[in-house]
């Protein structure tokens, strides 16, 4: 076999988290395609042998999940500590920029960055070639850069501004 299931199991789970958010159906969807994975391995196919099927079927199942009902909202549980104040406007700063993604661009670079998925894997899944993944994907970090530093740099900007305003 040449993909290894133990290691690709947590991979797919966050991969169906993501697009449910719903823990407990996330783990169901899990298990139903590597079910469905070793089916079709056990029949001989060999198109299963790719790492992107895993990656298609659990994409399918996650499709037809979500037409079936809506899903649940994740709840925040923010700590109180003040040594995490800084991990936390970062990540609503990383989260904002995110949302102005599309979806299927939250999806690459969740793919991508989160589950490691390699670039062939990803072009295969998206049936495009490689070489514009990885120009996709590069456009994709660009904007998250700019949209990341230039809310920092706004902030920075406008402090600067206030105060040399009572300067003059």
């Amino acid at each position: 076999m040449s993909v290894d299931l133990n290691e690709q199991y947590d991979k797919i789970f966050r991969y169906c988290y993501f697009k449910l958010r719903n823990r407990t159906v996330a783990e169901d969807i899990t298990q139903e395609t590597f079910l469905r994975f070793l089916e079709m391995q056990n029949r001989g196919n060999s198109i299963v042998k790719e790492m992107h099927y895993l990656y298609t079927i659990a994409g399918n199942l996650c499709a037809d999940e979500f037409r079936k009902k809506q899903t649940e909202e994740l709840t925040d549980n923010i700590p109180d500590d003040k040594d995490h104040e800084d991990d936390i406007l970062t990540n609503v700063a990383l989260g904002s920029a995110m949302k102005k993604l599309s979806a299927e661009d939250r999806e690459l670079i969740m793919l991508r960055y989160v589950n490691e998925v390699p670039v062939n894997v990803l072009s295969k899944l998206y049936g495009i070639s490689r070489f514009t993944m990885s120009r996709r994907l590069r456009k994709i970090l660009s904007f998250l850069k700019n949209e990341f530093n230039g809310e920092e740099g706004y902030h920075e900007e406008e402090r600067i501004k206030e105060s040399h305003s009572g300067v003059l």
